[in-house]
């Protein structure tokens, strides 16, 4: 026994455990600083310039043009312009074709003339990238708005869809509920293709290749004859024909049932429709589309949630937008890390955080319910409002959260916990996995409808969110002989790579997969020695960096060669290593080497700093970075570790 405690001080460092120990204390106090005296935390989602360009171009749709905002638009636009002229949808990647036409679209809006330098190196940018014809089909679709694209080009987005029985094969709750929260003010967009026509100088001719503008922009077939994506094209032909005739007996009851399906999701305990910037735009220019006034309750409460996700940083003199906003995860996640960490559970912060969390609690049955009949409603949203979509991977999140801290109000907290478990776990899909936000949304044949090309039509389950359930269900207790579990597990079988690694969906990318996957496994009691474990620990490990750290770019989306390799971030070092502490072994080097960087990157304010992105919006289309992630996960990481050191120290 003497000879255990000899080698284990010799393999594990002492000054690792003091280097640990202090990083703890200072994110500690560093964390607890950041919460809202309401009792969450929230971080900025911070992203590409899209999304602020979609601002612009929404403000000279609707004649509503602010010049102040306007000029910091303008400014946060060339403060990221890349060295080649264009711009890029996430850190480090290349000019990117739907991104470089909207920042150009608003310069130009702003007033800057295709002979400034700028403009000349964006636009040579931009021709070679394809000019317009190559934009997806929503970015063609907001160009249309502003006359900069031919309407009859687009994808028709029929409101007649809304009449669909669900029980159909095909109705809107078979699109993912973000795509959904987006069709319905789109068809009512589509309907009424609301133009506003530029004056010459704003206009975006120059962006065609040259000889093309006139040119049929249709999507193309595909060359062999008996595909999806051709039948979905013959089918758009028939509808646009439909949508031409002077008699259609479905189409003011479809805008009627959509406008009544818009307005309820916007009006009641919602920030807007879906909570998102998208739908949430989209639901504004339906809205004036339908004629309301811009003095209507309901477009005054829309705009000003709208207004909610700006963020006017006047530190850094920068001007940004939000996507949404992320107070529910923000708060769970630093809430395990900080009750992890040794902060204990009747912690003031740590209980104001829990009742705040229980406050949350989504109690109406959304729009979850038509794929998933279950009988009470539970969960809980990513966002303050947003009842009609409360989501899988966030509730499973909350409930890891409370189950280590007090709440004012442990009675009400049991009963909340017990009735949330029970409803998220109701989600498991038929394949055994569990997706975000709905129950076998998963006709991957919709994939290949023409205004789909955003790449997310679907919400197909995911390895990341159904191992988070296997670490909520070993946690909570639920015990392994629960089919849910064998299910569950079976499914991460069939998911997993050949090289041992897993797909990330919601985060990036295989690397959060992988270490998410190992954790859950972990967490329910899978013995960690079985053969397809060890693939995915030994992945995990060949691809840490020789600082320690694991990092990733959101380029291993375009191209799986690039899983695993990027510079280190903290986030996904945290990942990385919590994924190898499920191996058990503290003295391992790469362990070691993990804990090392996090604590001597960390700030001396208590804090990490992160330029890469790490979090997943749409792969391949749309990244986010959450500026907790920098934070939170490192504690929570260090705090696993320090557990691991103590607990091999007691056995030694």
């Amino acid at each position: 026994m003497t000879m255990g405690r000899h080698q284990l001080k010799v393999m594990v460092e002492p000054e690792l455990a003091t280097k640990v120990d202090v990083a703890i204390k200072r994110s500690q106090t560093y964390l607890k600083r950041l919460q809202n005296e309401k009792g969450y935390w929230i971080g900025e989602l911070f992203v590409d310039t899209t999304v602020a360009c979609d601002l612009m171009l929404y403000m000279y749709w609707a004649d509503e043009i602010d010049y102040v905002k306007q000029g910091k638009i303008v400014k946060h636009i060339l403060d990221r312009v890349q060295p080649d002229g264009g711009w890029n949808i996430y850190t480090g990647g290349p000019s990117e074709i739907n991104a470089s036409v909207k920042c150009y679209l608003s310069l130009k809006l702003a007033g800057f003339s295709p002979e400034d330098p700028v403009m000349k190196k964006a636009h040579a940018v931009i021709l070679r990238l394809g000019g317009i014809p190559k934009m997806n089909t929503y970015g063609k679709l907001y160009l249309a708005l502003l006359g900069q694209f031919p309407w009859k080009y687009l994808p028709i987005i029929p409101a007649e869809a809304i009449l669909l029985p669900n029980w159909l094969y095909f109705n809107i709750y078979e699109l993912s509920s973000w795509t959904r929260a987006m069709y319905v003010p789109l068809s009512i967009i589509n309907h009424y293709k609301p133009t506003k026509l530029l004056p010459p100088e704003k206009q975006l001719h120059e962006l065609y290749p040259y000889g093309t503008e006139n040119q049929d922009f249709s999507l193309p077939y595909d060359k062999k004859i008996f595909t999806w994506r051709n039948f979905f094209l013959r089918w758009d032909t028939f509808l646009k024909f439909v949508d031409g005739l002077p008699y259609r007996p479905f189409r003011k009851q479809a805008l009627k049932n959509s406008e009544a399906w818009m307005i309820e999701r916007c009006s009641q305990g919602s920030d807007g429709l879906g909570a998102i910037f998208p739908s949430m735009m989209n639901s504004l220019i339906a809205l004036r589309c339908l004629g309301y006034s811009n003095e209507h309750p309901i477009v005054q409460k829309c705009k000003r949630v709208f207004r909610e996700l700006e963020v006017d940083d006047a530190d850094n003199n920068d001007f940004r937008v939000q996507p949404c906003l992320s107070p529910v995860w923000d708060t769970a996640i630093t809430s395990v890390a900080l009750a992890t960490s040794g902060v204990p559970a009747n912690d003031p912060a740590l209980v104001k955080a829990a009742d705040w969390l229980l406050q949350n609690e989504i109690k109406i049955k959304g729009d979850w319910v038509v794929k998933n009949p279950y009988p009470h409603a539970s969960g809980w949203a990513f966002e303050f409002a947003n009842d009609y979509y409360p989501d899988v991977d966030d509730t499973f999140k909350v409930l890891l959260a409370l189950r280590l801290v007090e709440s004012s109000d442990e009675k009400k907290k049991s009963e909340v916990m017990h009735r949330a478990l029970n409803w998220a776990k109701s989600f498991q899909c038929k394949n055994g996995g569990y997706a975000a936000f709905d129950k076998d949304v998963t006709k991957h044949w919709l994939d290949h409808v023409p205004f789909a090309d955003h790449k997310a039509i679907l919400d197909p389950p995911c390895s990341d969110i159904t191992a988070r359930a296997l670490e909520c269900f070993g946690k909570l207790g639920i015990p392994k002989s629960d089919p849910v579990i064998a299910k569950a597990i079976t499914y991460l079988k069939k998911t997993q790579e050949e090289d041992g690694s897993w797909y990330g969906r919601w985060g990036v990318n295989y690397v959060y997969g992988s270490w998410q996957s190992l954790r859950g496994l972990y967490s329910i009691g899978e013995d960690m020695n079985q053969d397809w474990i060890v693939r995915a620990r030994d992945w995990l490990e060949s691809c840490q960096n020789p600082d320690g750290g694991w990092g990733e770019t959101c380029a291993s989306y375009d191209d799986p060669r690039l899983k695993g390799q990027g510079p280190s971030t903290p986030s996904q070092t945290a990942w990385g290593l919590m994924g190898m502490l499920t191996c058990g072994d503290p003295t391992r080097p790469s362990i070691q080497r993990a804990g090392n960087y996090l604590a001597t990157m960390q700030e001396e304010e208590g804090s990490w700093r992160e330029d890469f992105i790490t979090g997943t919006g749409f792969p391949c289309v749309f990244y986010l970075k959450y500026d907790m992630y920098r934070n939170n996960w490192p504690l929570l990481a260090l705090a696993e570790l320090r557990q691991l050191i103590s607990r091999r120290a007691v056995l030694a």
